[in-house]
């Protein structure tokens, strides 16, 4: 079950939709582009990068029958045999022999021999590596495998993902954005601080933007002059000690909203710009948590970010980028939009649904896209999930209930060996819950979450002996 969606991607990236790809999910592929960005301190806390490392089993329903995807570890097998049950043709798996939790799929590529040539062999007859998004990690893999890259090089997709070229292309194409300044340098973060206190003089409040930013991390929202001369020092303390006068931030004016929108768009080669969805964003704190399916917009709203996203394509191409594009955008309390917030210069978390959305969400459907938090005290196997939820996993017959995408988040952060009694660890599901109304698609959601609450109790009450 290979969509359009794919067939054209490849189109996008290849010239040809029966390109063979070898898909590779780097999620958060901004942590490479930002190191040496001078920017706001951050702090990494528990088993979260953990996780998201094991997000690269996205990609299994973004390939098709004829393609491969790298993973970390092998996907449990009941789930396998879950999504071919579903119709799904499965890619072929290259699963590194040993793999690092704390590092990216890419990274864990880059140690493994076997995998090494094996990709050097799928390039040598014309296959070509798909990424979440090309840092110069994944530059390094193609060359060392020997196997081309699907995308423009790591330097451009740097520069367009940046937050600053975000607002600078919005204020060059006059689309409607918050007051802010783009810092590049000491000077130029000292001249948009000074802004920033006039408008915390009107009781209005700012927000300070890594460049490079991603998941809630990097950004600061300052409501008092104290805090904003903090951060201000921060940055100059940070700066002086690495002999360096350039910075990666955006300060922008705080707001206010009726919806987040993420939508995406596919530039080609050729330049060709093709609209692919936009959705309402689910998110807290910065962090994307989901998405509503539909989005509640006007045809006239819509109509809006066609037409943002043609000038936007047209302009990335310009600039030498192809493939995917995320573009965040807002509502704003009368209706009125935000178009560009920000761009993201590779795969999003839509693009990983919409294998899902072309096939199993109709114009009759509305659909919600999930992630369930866990507190586990043993691994969970799917076949245990499978009969706490099974009147509730998605049905291609009845249309309804919930589809799961990514199972290896679950168990990411398991401790290796056995569990110590008493220890615990968190995990997250992921999926897309379906249902032919919105009172039934919030009633599955909350049934969901409670039988979800009490497995991963059993869990527990399991470790404790």
């Amino acid at each position: 079950m290979t969509g359009n969606f794919t067939g054209r991607l490849k189109a996008a990236l290849t010239g040809t939709c029966d390109a063979e790809l070898v898909f590779l999910g780097n999620f958060e592929v901004e942590e490479q582009w930002a190191r040496g960005e001078m920017g706001l301190p951050r702090l990494t806390f528990g088993s979260g990068n953990v996780i998201v490392n094991r997000m690269d089993e996205f990609a299994l329903l973004l390939a098709g029958k004829g393609d491969h995807v790298v993973l970390k570890g092998e996907p449990d097998a009941d789930y396998l045999s879950h999504l071919e049950k579903l119709g799904f043709d499965l890619p072929r798996m290259l699963v590194v022999e040993r793999q690092d939790p704390g590092s990216t799929v890419t990274q864990d590529a880059l140690e493994d021999g076997t995998v090494l040539r094996e990709l050097g062999r799928l390039g040598a007859r014309g296959g070509v590596v798909c990424a979440h998004g090309v840092s110069e990690l994944e530059e390094r893999l193609a060359e060392r495998a020997g196997i081309p890259l699907a995308a423009p090089p790591a330097a451009v997709c740097k520069a367009v993902n940046s937050k600053i070229y975000s607002r600078r292309l919005a204020t060059e194409l006059g689309i409607r954005q918050s007051r802010g300044w783009t810092c590049s340098s000491l000077a130029e973060l000292d001249t948009a601080v000074e802004a920033a206190r006039s408008l915390l003089a009107d009781d209005r409040r700012v927000v300070l933007k890594d460049a490079f930013g991603v998941s809630g991390k990097g950004i600061e929202v300052v409501e008092d002059e104290r805090r904003l001369d903090r951060l201000h020092r921060m940055i100059h303390s940070r700066a002086r000690k690495a002999e360096a006068d350039r910075v990666g931030l955006v300060v922008e004016e705080w707001v206010a909203k009726r919806a987040d929108l993420n939508y995406q768009f596919t530039v080609g080669r050729d330049g060709h710009v093709h609209v692919d969805f936009v959705k309402e964003a689910l998110t807290e704190g910065g962090v994307h948590l989901g998405h509503r399916i539909p989005a509640r917009l006007t045809d006239r709203q819509t109509a809006e970010l066609t037409e943002v996203s043609r000038l936007l394509g047209g302009r990335l191409a310009g600039d030498g980028y192809f493939g995917v594009v995320g573009v965040d955008a807002m509502v704003d309390p009368d209706g009125g939009l935000y178009p560009l917030v920000e761009i993201n210069a590779r795969h999003n978390m839509s693009t990983y649904q919409a294998s899902i959305q072309e096939a199993f969400i109709g114009s009759g459907s509305t659909a919600l896209v999930r992630r369930y938090p866990m507190r586990l005290g043993a691994p969970l196997p799917f076949g245990t999930l499978h009969r706490a939820l099974a009147d509730l996993l998605f049905d291609p017959a009845r249309g309804t209930g919930l589809l799961i995408n990514n199972y290896a988040t679950v168990n990411a952060a398991a401790p290796p060996g056995e569990q110590a009694p008493g220890a615990h660890f968190d995990g997250r599901l992921y999926g897309v819950v379906v249902a032919d109304s919105a009172d039934r698609l919030t009633a599955l959601d909350v049934e969901i979450g409670r039988r979800l609450a009490t497995v991963a109790e059993s869990t527990r009450r399991e470790g404790r002996g």
